[in-house]
């Protein structure tokens, strides 16, 4: 993944990232908020995936879904944001639309894309902090705006 500094003006850093093929997304993602010290921000992207994993939150059993999809997809939105965990490191949050060669389409939590050709990413970071903290009712680590 390559990453280029695009804008910052007052707190505010936007930059372009743009995976290639063989890159898995949302460890790229994770490892840049890491290495940016993101505490909270908000992306989208387009690009494809040679194959990706997705996941639906089943609310009764308060656990993921993962649903394989094993075939070379568009990625037709990608949008998500960066958030603080209780313990001070970032959390990336994404939901995906996938199309797929038909023309239906796929969507849910991404858990995982491999990238082929490539994925292009906007993120801007913001000014404030976004902390999330465990929620018992869900089970999920939830953003905190207090």
């Amino acid at each position: 993944m390559r990453s280029k500094l695009l804008d910052e003006s007052h707190g505010r850093r936007t930059f372009a990232l743009v995976f290639d093929t063989g890159d898995e997304a949302m460890a790229g993602l994770s490892q840049f908020a890491r290495e940016q010290g993101l505490s909270a921000a908000q992306f989208t992207a387009i690009g494809a995936f040679s194959r990706a994993t997705i996941a639906y939150f089943d609310w009764d059993t308060k656990q993921y879904q993962r649903i394989p999809v094993d075939d070379q997809v568009e990625v037709l939105a990608l949008t998500g944001d960066v958030s603080e965990e209780a313990d001070g490191t970032p959390k990336v949050h994404a939901h995906v639309v996938l199309g797929r060669r038909d023309g239906t389409t796929r969507g849910g939590h991404l858990m995982e894309g491999q990238v082929r050709p490539t994925l292009e990413v906007v993120l801007t970071e913001s000014p404030a902090h976004l902390r999330r903290r465990h929620d018992p009712a869900t089970g999920l680590s939830l953003i905190r705006l207090a």
